[in-house]
């Protein structure tokens, strides 16, 4: 884990670098001379201007890096993976671009439109998702500044999915292509990005797996979020807690590990938490709470349960790192690679336009379902006993099922 690489100072030599600084000027005036070039070589068209939006976009978000990072602008791991991602994904579509004859700058403008709704979605996405839990703050400045502190991790594939294919949507009909040959074109960029992301989400310590004795496992520092989410439920000191039932939140003991400290005070499997060092309980949030604070703090835990009975877990030594876990980004890097591989070295003998994408659209779904049952930063939700990216992942498989039918009624060699 690396979430932080390096940090950049707001000044340099007493030159402010941010806000109205040196960095605005060169971003605005290299922007500017772009467009310039651009519109006296292709015309002052349509083309030329879509880069306008960007170019001011940039500029807000420079002018505005000294207010949410006071203390200099951090580069992290995750975002520098993201950016590498989008560089060659953007790279190989540039490439595969000149192959078919079309014109480099349309790819340049639809990769800005979808990076940039990209991250919207996938940013969004998880803000939804985890609002309750990680965006509650006290006033809207601090919540605002948590959602926009996207660097740090907390992006949802399938938020980005659904971001990038509202922006592609919107290009391909603006712009009158031939929809599902440009889906083709850039589907293994697609893959390839996600890989680069994996590997950040590595680097960030998100997107975890559960734990496990394999020989490939791997354990993270005390500041990353697996860590605070072992700790919180009572890992650290052997114990696994769940809900009693689906319609009964009350937190209750699922495991407990054999010579652990819960072990030597007597908790026992299937014993109801009613009760943390004198505060009561009545979800499984509330106990994850008081158990991390009593982890934070040395404390010893004192547990009553459902019978009336309470035992006591002494005060446990934090350990350095993590209890040892599935590395699930290697696991999701390797696959995504391998996949972008195949989509690249499959593009040439596809017989219709829409089997690229589609080819995608089904192998994805089936392993992201697979790694979710390994993957413990998910809860279940709509009552179906399964991760939203579950969900999610059963839709986009029904849909590559609808694609291929609809595609099997097309000519072969029908492609553009």
């Amino acid at each position: 884990m690396c979430s932080e690489l390096f940090r950049i100072p707001l000044e340099w030599f007493g030159a402010p670098v941010f806000g109205f600084g040196v960095l605005l000027i060169l971003w605005l005036t290299g922007g500017g001379l772009w467009m310039v070039v651009s519109g006296r070589r292709t015309g002052w068209s349509a083309e030329t201007m879509s880069y306008l939006p960007g170019l001011l976009i940039g500029a807000a978000v420079i002018f505005a890096i000294p207010r949410v990072f006071p203390g200099g602008l951090p580069i992290r791991g995750y975002g520098v993976m993201v950016l590498l991602g989008a560089l060659l994904a953007l790279a190989m579509a540039n490439f595969r671009a000149r192959q078919m004859g079309l014109d480099p700058e349309l790819i340049f403008s639809l990769a800005f439109g979808m990076f940039v709704c990209g991250i919207a979605g996938a940013r969004l996405f998880y803000v939804i998702e985890y609002w309750e839990t990680r965006f509650q703050f006290d006033n809207w400045s601090d919540t605002l500044v948590a959602v926009l502190k996207f660097t740090e991790g907390g992006l949802v594939v399938y938020g980005s999915l659904i971001g990038a294919s509202l922006a592609f949507g919107w290009f391909v009909r603006r712009r009158r292509l031939p929809t599902l040959a440009i889906a083709d074109l850039i589907a293994p960029s697609l893959m390839v990005g996600l890989a680069f992301g994996r590997i950040g989400c590595l680097l960030n310590g998100c997107c975890y797996g559960g734990e496990t004795a394999q020989p490939w496992a791997v354990t993270f520092p005390q500041e990353s979020m697996v860590y605070l989410e072992q700790a919180a439920n009572g890992r650290m000191v052997g114990l696994r807690l769940s809900r009693s039932s689906a319609d009964d939140p009350r937190p209750k003991v699922f495991a407990v590990d054999e010579g652990s400290p819960a072990a030597n005070v007597g908790i026992e499997p299937g014993m109801k938490l009613v009760a943390i060092n004198g505060q009561a309980v009545g979800r499984l949030e509330e106990v994850q709470s008081l158990m991390w604070i009593a982890f934070e703090q040395l404390l010893p835990m004192k547990i009553e349960i459902a019978t009336g009975e309470s035992f006591v877990i002494p005060a446990v030594e934090a350990p350095a790192r993590s209890r040892s876990v599935h590395p699930t980004q290697v696991y999701s890097a390797v696959h995504a690679g391998l996949l972008g591989w195949f989509l690249w070295s499959f593009y040439p003998f596809r017989r219709r336009d829409g089997e690229v994408i589609a080819l995608l659209l089904t192998v994805y779904p089936i392993s992201r379902f697979l790694l979710e049952v390994i993957r413990v930063d998910e809860s279940p939700v709509f009552g179906t006993g399964l991760s939203i990216s579950q969900n999610i992942s059963i839709l986009l498989f029904l849909g590559a099922m609808v694609l291929w039918a609809t595609l099997s009624r097309l000519p072969r060699r029908q492609r553009t």
